[in-house]
């Protein structure tokens, strides 16, 4: 099975968009008093109730995908699109010209190359809890163990990095870092790491929410010939 699926539809494998690629990602300042009264649960919070005001998220994002045991990296851009409740659509910008598309039931995954879709269920596939807030979906205090990391050490000072674990084990990620900045609670930066040690990491590039998006963002008809592949 393709890679691209193996990491986005099954519950076995980590969902592979991301927000990558920028070598750096400047945070808004939060000041050295805020920084050091807040705690986990704090940042947690804020950016929940952040996500918790949208309706819709637009941005560009770059991705850096490391291959532990191939010590390999593969990078994308695009564009990508979420709505409440669970509605995305990703664009790879060519020559991947990938497509990823969820009207909140059905998830389709396209891949160029190899003239294929993949089209799964909503409720059969793992939604990555990267981001389901993103989704209308999930809750970081709920869902995950929370740690503040150190800011400076992390390379992302003026804003916070939160460590996130799964409190329920899962095959597909081990952790996950949400790089907040410090202005606005908006997420800038997020790594998933795998068992494996592999390294996924997306950077979202100029993002707008509330934006209104049309309904036929959410839908995506392949191309004639494309092979159709369902569970």
């Amino acid at each position: 099975m393709s890679e691209i699926v193996s990491k986005i539809v099954l519950p076995r494998r980590l969902f592979l968009f991301g927000l990558a690629g920028l070598a750096a990602v400047t945070a808004l300042p939060a000041t050295d008093a805020q920084a050091a009264k807040l705690t986990a649960k704090d940042i947690a919070q804020k950016v929940q109730k952040f996500y918790d005001g949208t309706t819709t998220f637009c941005a560009g994002f770059t991705q850096v995908y490391f291959i532990k045991v191939q010590n390999k990296k593969k990078e994308s851009k695009g564009n990508v699109v979420f709505e409440k409740p669970g509605k995305m659509s990703f664009h790879y910008e060519e020559p991947n010209g990938n497509r990823v598309v969820s009207d909140g039931k059905v998830i389709k995954v396209y891949e160029k190359d190899a003239e294929q879709m993949y089209e799964s269920p909503v409720e059969k596939s793992q939604y990555p809890a990267a981001l389901a807030f993103l989704l209308g979906e999930g809750k970081l205090e709920k869902d995950f163990k929370l740690k503040l990391l150190d800011s400076a050490t992390m390379k992302f000072e003026g804003g916070w990095v939160l460590e996130c674990v799964p409190k329920e084990a899962s095959p597909a990620y081990q952790k996950m870092l949400l790089y907040v900045d410090g202005a606005t609670a908006q997420v800038r930066r997020v790594l998933i790491i795998d068992a494996q040690g592999n390294r996924n990491r997306f950077d979202f590039v100029e993002p707008v929410v509330n934006k209104p998006v049309e309904a036929s963002e959410f839908e995506f008809t392949p191309p004639k010939g494309t092979k159709v592949i369902k569970p």
